[in-house]
């Protein structure tokens, strides 16, 4: 009896596992019947249209003065009176400083009266040559005696040259004890007080004049970035024709716009071998005086205009292991493919995009997360304005760069 119970039990086993096998299959046919296919992912693309584009270089600069005059003094002497307003603005020929002119006046004085004698000797010497002159005709006279009063005669006419620069001199030297201003600007503080002695070209100068309408504003423009621009150009991406190209705009150091626009006057030939780099200058009108020598600036240098700018959203790039960029776009079935792209610059919330896509192309802007390479997807188009609250814009400005 013992012996045929477990006969029974692998009996009974044999019965209930297909049993239980067959159930379980019927309820997984069951379930996969109820979930039914996989839902296609759905991304939102953006379909790639070229645009005309104002490329922009913001660069950092400073301001400079047009004109920059040093008032240094052109003879020895005491500070009588200084006869301006310190930050003052000051005409050309004001003068602006009174050096005693007491010794000058007596020097130009003494060399009058010098002169003077020297004239009123020559008379009498002019004739006594000439009767020399007669007499030594009719040889009444030596050699010797006619040579010295033509010698005598000729010292009597360089003696009134000679005193007559004198004379200028001194004149030019009075003059220059009022020192005058040799440009139209703002002047700053003075170096010298009243009573100060000052020596002729002095190493101090006493103030500076600089001219502030207009100004100058120096950028440096690295040499990389110059042979870049130059390459685009050749390509023909890039047009530079116009007058507005020569437009710069200006940013203030608190961020504000300045509200005139300066015209770019020239590009340096020569490198900063320190910096590598060359210096543009731009000239800005600048009534106001708000600018002044030595601000700190930002200066939006337009490069040209690019007719067949391709500009995408930056969330629809990512990288791939090797860190170069790349987008997923949707082909004519419906399916995702890669591509590899050539960044050029950010824009905005944008990327300008050199290479890797064509008109026409659908560049999948949100979903990517959700499919892969060769996957069918679902497409909707991009909300742009719903993301971002604005569009793509037609002026760009180089604000960073990918590597």
């Amino acid at each position: 009896m013992q012996s045929d119970e477990p006969v029974r039990k692998a009996l009974r086993w044999a019965v209930v596992l297909p049993a239980l096998a067959g159930v379980l299959f019927l309820v997984s046919c069951n379930r996969r019947e109820q979930s039914g296919p996989p839902p296609v992912p759905e991304v939102a693309i953006v379909t790639v249209q070229p645009q005309q584009l104002v490329l922009t270089t913001e660069l950092p600069g400073r301001s400079s003065a047009h004109l920059v005059a040093e008032i240094r003094p052109q003879v020895n002497g005491i500070i009588q009176k200084r006869m301006f307003v310190e930050g003052s603005d000051v005409k050309a020929g004001q003068v602006l400083y009174q050096i005693d002119p007491a010794p000058f006046q007596a020097a130009l004085d003494s060399a009058r009266a010098a002169l003077a004698k020297s004239e009123a000797n020559l008379p009498a010497i002019r004739s006594k040559a000439e009767r020399y002159r007669a007499l030594f005709a009719e040889k009444a006279v030596s050699q010797q005696d006619y040579e010295d009063r033509e010698a005598a005669l000729k010292q009597a006419e360089a003696d009134i040259q000679y005193w007559r620069a004198a004379v200028e001199t001194a004149r030019i030297n009075l003059g220059y004890t009022r020192v005058t201003a040799p440009i139209s600007g703002r002047i700053g503080k003075s170096n010298v007080t009243d009573g100060a002695l000052v020596t002729a070209y002095q190493p101090l100068p006493l103030a500076t004049i600089q001219q502030l309408d207009p100004i100058y504003v120096d950028v440096p423009q690295s040499t990389a970035e110059l042979l870049r621009l130059k390459r685009r150009l050749e390509s023909g991406r890039l047009d530079q024709n116009g007058t507005n190209q020569k437009k710069v705009k200006l940013i203030l150091e608190d961020g504000t716009s300045y509200p005139h626009e300066g015209i770019f006057q020239f590009r340096d030939v020569t490198v900063e071998q320190t910096t590598g780099s060359v210096i543009l200058r731009v000239v800005f009108p600048n009534p106001d005086g708000l600018l002044l020598p030595g601000m700190f600036v930002r200066a939006v240098v337009k490069e040209g205009i690019n007719d067949q700018a391709i500009l995408i959203p930056q969330q629809a790039v990512s990288r791939d292991p090797k860190g170069m960029p790349i987008a997923l776009i949707v082909d004519g079935e419906g399916k995702i493919q890669q591509r590899r792209l050539t960044v050029d610059r950010a824009i905005g919330d944008n990327w300008l995009v050199s290479s890797g896509l064509a008109p026409g192309d659908r560049v999948v802007v949100e979903g990517m997360q959700k499919v892969r390479p060769g996957a069918s997807v679902k497409v909707v188009p991009f909300d742009a304005a719903r993301k971002a609250g604005a569009g793509p814009e037609n002026t760009g400005r180089s604000a960073r760069k990918p590597n």
